[in-house]
């Protein structure tokens, strides 16, 4: 199996699919079984540029989309939700793909991922989460007071038309990216002037700030727990341990999914954060391609 990694983004190829009146950028790359790449929030098909060629070689036809309102999409005035972006996928799926397909998400795209197989077991062969989320955002009792009560107020300031804009702008500054990048990634040397671009350039583009708001104001959707059972196809769950975004501690569901022997495997990615297909591209690409071969 091949182990090298892709030193940039723009070596992959921007494809548009239009979906409801808006622009979908997506990419595609090699022959095979099919994989569907989901980013988290804020991301785009560039945080797969380490893993998409990889995958592409070892016999996989590799898809990976931006969600709407994110990367290169379109940024309509929307309330955005799970639920949309979950029909989103879908129908990709059914226009590009058509066959039985391996979803592999990290954050947000792990939730989606496990709703796409949950509510259309029939479009799927399996399902890879990678740091899953537990939700779009945080619900309320998760939240202690006065941490509560703070992202309150902060969801507020964000949605005004007064406040919303100089938040934004400063939340989306270049250095302020990088001190967050440095909070959830273990190795600082991952955190490069690429990823930091990845992130940035779609925060220019018009509606970005509006999608935002809409976004940290939005419901958090379903839970893992609520999904997993309703789960029949194979499941790989990788996690990296020092994530402070959504701790090792929330996938216990999973490890006892595993020790169950429900279908799943678990692996921890040590010293890694909440995104180990970037920040350890090669112990989570092998994990994948293990899996790929042993599993399905």
């Amino acid at each position: 199996m091949s182990s090298s990694t892709i030193t940039s983004s723009d070596s992959l190829e921007r494809l548009t699919w239009t979906w409801q009146g808006h622009n979908i950028n997506y990419t595609v790359q090699g022959k095979g079984e099919p994989l569907l790449l989901i980013h988290g929030f804020g991301a785009s098909i560039g945080h797969w540029r380490k893993n998409i060629p990889i995958l592409s070689k070892n016999g996989y036809r590799v898809y990976a989309l931006d969600l709407l309102g994110f990367g290169a999409s379109d940024k309509p005035p929307l309330d955005y939700t799970v639920e949309l972006w979950r029909e989103q996928i879908k129908d990709f799926w059914k226009a590009q793909i058509n066959q039985p397909t391996v979803f592999v998400g990290n954050s947000i795209g792990g939730l989606l991922s496990l709703m796409l197989m949950s509510t259309y077991p029939e479009i799927t062969k399996g399902g890879i989460l990678i740091n899953c989320a537990g939700g779009l955002n945080h619900r309320p009792d998760e939240l202690n007071w006065p941490l509560g009560l703070i992202m309150g107020v902060f969801a507020k300031l964000v949605n005004s038309p007064v406040t919303g804009k100089f938040i934004f702008n400063s939340i989306r500054q270049k250095q302020r990216l990088r001190r967050t990048l440095y909070q959830v990634y273990c190795d600082r040397n991952a955190v490069t002037d690429e990823l930091i671009d990845i992130l940035y350039q779609p925060s220019c583009d018009t509606g970005a700030q509006q999608v935002f708001a809409s976004v940290l104001t939005a419901p958090p959707g379903p839970t893992p727990k609520e999904l997993l059972p309703q789960v029949e196809h194979p499941l790989l769950v990788l996690w990296g341990t020092d994530d402070p975004w959504t701790p090792i501690t929330g996938s216990k569901i999973y490890q006892e999914r595993a020790n169950r022997g429900e279908n799943t495997q678990f692996f921890p990615i040590n010293k890694a954060g909440h995104c180990p297909h970037d920040e350890n591209p090669s112990k989570v690409n092998q994990l994948i391609l293990n899996w790929l071969t042993t599993t399905l």
